[in-house]
């Protein structure tokens, strides 16, 4: 197997000291690891240390000519599996949600063509300033994934967002991203031009079509600390969504509250409620396909608590009266609007193929697809489905996540074709 290749970018900042911890757990998980540091990096951590750590030549300048020569920067941001952007600064991530180039990091990131991992580090008003708050926008619109700073005690003795994730979570979210999404060669679109990110057309192909998705639980509030939601982790969803982009459809994911990081190319509208997701999701009209693969909850409370609710003292329990909540994909296939090709997802405990069946008919979707949740399907990695169309029952084999939506994707793409 080659060895995934990560490009990791250090920006200014204290914590780009736990750079050096993270190429350390990269190089343990058998990843080669090239550096690039801004001049800034270079006050908290020096080109020596990243070289023997990394093994290999540390890049900090864009007009160092040897290097421009032996690779060049062009090269050099495209040759990796994974860009890292770890620390991120305030400055680097609105230099990149705005499409500047001013040092090496700044064009080796507007020049790459490869899946792009951001993770914040900045002090906590800085985090939480507006201007901070709309680069974080920009750059997941783009594409950008973003890992969440962590929430604790700060160099400049304020406490709150903005720490960097321990370089273990960044590890493991680098693992997650190259195994659930692995990057693909850029297709070439004329024999001068590639496109970032551009789709891969000799697969399954959804070029100017728009696929709708739906992904993660929705919470459904009580008081305002309790809802009701489900165990789902959003995972397969968003695969689907990734898979659908990558074949080269617009793709519109409408997410309940979930921490995934956005798909590259897919345009996300993220909601709470069921309410809120039918909204979304109707909004989002007209598509050629729509995936709901959210698993709604199918009840709400009647009346929300404005305040928390408390215990009387009685031992008895406070009762709580539940609604219904729309039926999205009953609704969808009802609409005016309705999407050409409807597909539903059955989460089942027993039966599942016979209430996945039922489903199909019940709900007026084309198809359903089917699977048991009755082990750890819900945050797991894995699934085993059955796709339930008109034609008859088929039998996935246990597959990652990311495959069943690769075969998904691929089935839609052929039955939008034959249409």
């Amino acid at each position: 197997m080659t060895q995934p290749r990560i490009l990791l970018i250090i920006s200014g900042g204290i914590a780009a000291y736990k750079a050096l911890e993270l190429v350390r757990l990269l190089k343990a998980r058998d990843m080669a690891v090239r550096a690039v540091v801004t001049q800034a990096a270079k006050q908290f951590v020096t080109p020596l240390s990243l070289g023997v750590l990394t093994e290999d030549h540390v890049y900090d300048g864009l007009f160092d000519l040897k290097a421009e020569r032996e690779i060049g920067h062009i090269q050099l941001s495209r040759e990796a599996d994974l860009v890292v952007v770890a620390p991120a600064s305030a400055d680097i991530l609105a230099k990149m949600a705005g499409g500047l180039a001013d040092d090496l990091a700044t064009t080796l990131l507007l020049a790459t063509d490869k899946p792009v991992l951001a993770c914040p580090a900045m002090n906590v008003r800085m985090w939480h300033h507006k201007a901070t708050q709309r680069n974080i926008a920009q750059l997941k619109e783009d594409g950008v994934h973003i890992l969440e700073p962590a929430v604790g005690a700060m160099a400049c003795n304020e406490w709150g967002k903005g720490r960097l994730p321990e370089p273990v979570d960044i590890a493991a979210e680098i693992e997650r991203l190259l195994t659930e999404a692995p990057a693909r060669e850029p297709q070439l679109l004329t024999d001068t031009t590639r496109t970032i990110n551009a789709p891969d057309l000799s697969g399954p192909n959804l070029f100017g079509r728009h696929v709708l998705v739906t992904a993660g639980p929705t919470h459904e509030p009580i008081d305002p600390v309790r809802y009701i939601a489900n165990r789902s982790s959003g995972k397969q969803g968003f695969a689907i969504a990734a898979a659908a982009a990558q074949a080269g459809a617009r793709v519109t994911l409408v997410a309940g509250p979930v921490m995934l990081p956005t798909p590259a190319g897919v345009t996300r509208v993220d909601v709470e409620t069921a309410r809120e997701m039918l909204s979304a999701v109707q909004a989002a009209l007209p598509a050629d396909a729509a995936i709901l693969v959210a698993a709604v909850a199918d009840w709400r409370a009647t009346d929300e608590a404005a305040q928390k609710i408390k215990k009387d003292g009685s031992g008895a329990p406070v009762p709580l009266h539940l609604t219904e909540n729309p039926d999205i994909l009953a609704t969808l296939a009802a609409h005016a609007q309705r999407p050409g090709l409807l597909v539903g997802f059955a989460a089942e405990t027993e039966k599942v193929v016979d209430h996945a069946t039922a489903k199909r008919t019940r709900k007026g979707a084309d198809w359903i697809v089917a699977n048991d949740v009755s082990g750890d399907v819900m945050g797991g990695a894995r699934n085993t489905v059955h796709l339930v169309t008109a034609k008859g029952v088929e039998a996935w084999p246990d597959l990652p996540k990311s495959a069943v939506a690769a075969r998904l994707i691929e089935r839609i793409a052929n039955a939008l074709d034959a249409r």
